[in-house]
């Protein structure tokens, strides 16, 4: 398992204070999961989050029609399909 740089850390904690409950689950999970064997306490300790948040973050990340619906801008209708 890798550990990532103070300057990154800092980042990432700066980054995870602004999101949303939700999303603050799915960015742990996708980042528990991205570090591989012992990325979960890693993160866990880095957020101060316990394991149910990023095993509710995975759950959620499971699901992709619950993302989807999370849209804050509306899907373009008739597309933005530039011809060249």
């Amino acid at each position: 398992m890798g550990q990532y740089s103070e300057g990154v850390e800092r980042r990432m904690k700066e980054f995870f204070s602004r999101l949303s409950e939700k999303d603050r689950r799915r960015y742990a999970a996708v980042e528990a999961d991205k570090l591989g064997h012992g990325g979960q306490q890693y993160i866990e300790d880095l957020f101060g989050i316990d394991s149910k948040t990023i095993r509710q973050g995975l759950a959620d990340l499971e699901k992709p029609e619950a993302c989807a619906k999370d849209r804050i801008r509306k899907k373009a209708e008739g597309g933005n399909v530039r011809s060249t």
